[in-house]
């Protein structure tokens, strides 16, 4: 038995956000995602009293753009993660390219990262753990950590999770970084000043112009291009060789891959390039 729904959501209107989500963010939305898209927008469209997807993404590419269009995408996106997720590249930090840089960077004492797709924090705090852990306190060490959800970003810089999120963590580093909610904050954790002050949070838009105008030494972009087409990909791995400094080191995600999508890096490890 079909379920009534609250809204009719055509195929057309799924197209419709399909164009304007590709077009804007870089976003290609597969046909499994109908549903779960419809499910997501519809609370959109309850909080802003539309009785019809037409009306509201008319609304979305007209008058309220500016406002809507980050409530739309924060929608359709999916943040998944964890502390130290894909451990071997942190370890690969740690034991190969921080002890590189101390070398090759020794006379600016200046390290640059960019966590790009950073979602709600977990990997650019992981990454400046181990920064903290590597490089003495005089040396001048920045992560620049966004996304393009504003809801995620917010979380971030809060830097406030759920205990669960840092299953596989020693317990020396929960202890040296974290601090332990008691009473009302039971079962919750929160990153020490420390490593917030590493770290510069903002929106950015993959798709548009970047803030930066300094290259980095290391850019991790992982598990975000699955959601870009071929051609996407290709234009914003491009852009991150030039970005990086000389021989810089690029992450990418556990199921994603540069093959026949740049040549312009070297495999180095498990989803580890370096530029050429």
């Amino acid at each position: 038995m079909s379920v009534q729904q609250e809204f009719a959501f055509t195929k057309a209107d799924f197209d419709r956000v399909r164009r304007i989500v590709y077009d804007h963010a870089g976003i290609a939305l597969s046909d499994s995602k109908q549903n779960l898209i419809y499910n997501r927008l519809s609370r959109r469209l309850r909080s802003l009293n539309f009785y019809d997807f037409n009306h509201y993404l008319t609304y979305v590419e007209g008058e309220g753009y500016d406002q809507e269009f980050t409530h739309l995408i924060n929608a359709v996106t999916t943040n998944l993660t964890f502390f130290f997720r894909e451990m071997h590249h942190f370890d690969y930090l740690s034991e190969t390219l921080f002890p590189a840089l101390l070398k090759s960077n020794a006379q600016s004492k200046k390290v640059r990262i960019w966590s790009a797709g950073c979602s709600t924090g977990e990997e650019p705090y992981s990454i400046a753990i181990v920064a903290k852990e590597a490089f003495p306190p005089d040396w001048d060490v920045q992560v620049h950590a966004s996304d393009l959800d504003t809801n995620v970003i917010n979380t971030a810089k809060a830097g406030v999770y759920q205990i669960e999120s840092l299953k596989g963590v020693s317990a020396e580093r929960v202890k040296r970084w974290f601090l332990k909610g008691s009473g009302n904050n039971e079962g919750m954790v929160k990153v020490k000043p420390e490593l917030q002050t590493l770290i510069h949070f903002q929106q950015v838009n993959l798709m548009r112009d970047w803030p930066w105008k300094e290259r980095f030494d290391i850019i991790f972009c992982r598990n975000v291009v699955i959601y870009f087409d071929k051609p996407t990909q290709q234009k914003l791995f491009m852009r991150y060789h030039e970005l990086l400094s000389d021989q810089g080191y690029l992450f990418i995600g556990h199921s994603e891959s540069l093959y026949k999508v740049s040549e312009q890096f070297k495999l180095l490890g498990k989803t580890i390039y370096q530029k050429i």
